[in-house]
């Protein structure tokens, strides 16, 4: 257990990022009807999580982390999870093909709800309200009543996790992702894609390799882990008084747990040394990951590393780069040599999102598919010119056949991006555009791989 801390003990840290609730009673109402909930995940799947990253640390196994950018009310449909969960399942068919690897599944699903923003108030037609902080906080309506934060949000916000999780659960191990449906997991919609054409080859291959082993007495009645997957939820831990509500002692081990999610993550703007979020997240034992960008130095890295761990538990952190396209490769590896230098046992990640946004002709917020892929290369660049293993990919992305991300084979332009555009904040790659990117990915795995054999070859 971490020394000097308590679930509380971030509230004498600063907290950046969340709101200011006007009534402190109802505040404190919410906490504690969430207090009294049951847990959402258990220690022993976080516990599990960190012994599946542990193996991506070694270079045994890939990390793909991908979900919606914010969760909303408005949007919660059971197609909608579904469609999200097959996309990373196709994603992670095609990684582990090509690069022979486990992949790590972890959805940002069934707990993304709440987003920093650059600042606290936006201006509509000479009128200032609240920024919207995601649905957990505060409503996207432009309207007074409804950002005003209302802390009875983070218990809806619960309920909607929970159903989430519930089904889930129930795509993982009820028969749904059983490699005999590799075909069936492709969109309608998809057809036009070159890559959708690939996978449905590759599929084949699958397929034919499976009936081999059924026919040898391999199949998912002898090797349960034909039929059913793991699947872990993760979301950025912003929202402490939610997180906290949530804290259990697990009653194994003794030790503190968040079990809102099986793995939580520090943003880049509440990273900083002193932190309340930093505070909370040193003391549980679920695994962490942090963003890091290009304000990030060395040594600021090296000491959050010595704080939130401390014992150097392999499959503790996961360092999440976000850079920029034109920037990793400059900014990456000094943080790389680092943290190697020092012995740190991380896996590194790449989130090509968050640096790519610019904004449309069109007035659109958007992400070039180009300038997504050129930071993954750029990722993959670095870790092979230091040896040091690129082990994960952090994506927003949705199984909607939606227009916000431009670009890709399906080539969608800047005059197309209000045909879909959906999002309750930042563009998320679709679900061609994330099925492309996992067979580019598997092409830049499957070398590095192949480069590694060399080495220990020599």
């Amino acid at each position: 257990m971490a020394a000097n801390w308590t679930p509380t003990s971030w509230r004498e840290h600063e907290g950046r990022q969340m709101p200011t609730y006007r009534d402190p009673a109802a505040l404190e109402a919410a906490e504690n009807e969430l207090q009294n909930y049951p847990p959402l995940v258990f220690a022993g799947e976080a516990r599990n999580l960190t012994t599946d990253l542990a193996q991506v640390v070694e270079g045994k196994g890939f990390l793909l982390q991908g979900g919606d950018c914010a969760e909303s009310f408005a949007e919660f449909h059971p197609n909608n999870i579904r469609d999200t969960f097959r996309v990373i399942l196709q994603m992670a068919v095609v990684l582990t093909y090509a690069s022979k690897l486990p992949v790590v599944k972890v959805g940002r699903m069934a707990g993304q709800f709440a987003k920093p923003r650059s600042a606290d108030f936006e201006e509509v037609g000479g009128v200032s309200l609240p920024s919207y902080r995601g649905d957990i906080i505060n409503d996207i309506a432009f309207e007074e009543k409804g950002r005003e934060p209302d802390p009875q949000r983070m218990v809806r916000a619960y309920s909607q996790a929970a159903a989430t999780l519930n089904l889930l659960r129930a795509f993982s191990n009820g028969g749904y992702a059983n490699l005999h449906q590799v075909h069936a997991w492709t969109h309608d919609f998809m057809g036009r894609s070159p890559w959708a054409k690939k996978y449905s080859e590759m599929a084949d291959r699958i397929g034919e390799a499976l009936s081999f082993m059924e026919a040898c007495g391999i199949n998912p009645e002898t090797v349960p882990q034909i039929k059913a997957t793991t699947f872990y939820t993760s979301h950025e831990a912003l929202l402490l008084p939610y997180e906290q509500a949530l804290t259990r002692q697990d009653s194994l081990t003794g030790d503190w747990y968040d079990t809102s999610a099986h793995m939580l993550w520090i943003g880049d703007r509440t990273r900083f040394e002193g932190s309340a979020h930093i505070e909370y997240l040193r003391g549980i034992g679920n695994p962490i990951g942090m963003k890091c960008g290009p304000t990030l130095e060395p040594d600021e890295l090296l000491r959050i590393l010595d704080t939130l761990n401390p014992s150097r538990t392999a499959g503790r952190m996961t360092l999440i780069t976000r850079y920029g396209h034109d920037k990793i490769e400059a900014g990456l590896p000094k943080l790389v040599r680092a943290v190697k230098a020092e012995g740190h046992p991380v896996v590194w990640s790449c989130d090509p999102m968050h640096g790519n946004v610019i904004k449309a002709a069109s007035g659109y917020k958007t992400r070039p598919f180009e300038r997504i892929l050129a930071e993954v290369r750029g990722f993959f660049a670095v870790h092979r010119a230091e040896g040091t293993f690129a082990g994960g990919i952090h994506a927003e992305m949705t199984g909607q056949n939606v227009t916000e991300c431009t670009g890709g084979a399906i080539a969608i332009t800047d005059e197309g991006l209000s045909d879909r555009y959906h999002t309750h904040c930042d563009p998320r790659l679709n679900a061609a555009q994330s099925l492309e990117l996992a067979f580019l990915l598997a092409e830049m795995l499957n070398q590095e791989m192949a480069d590694r054999g060399k080495r220990e070859a020599a």
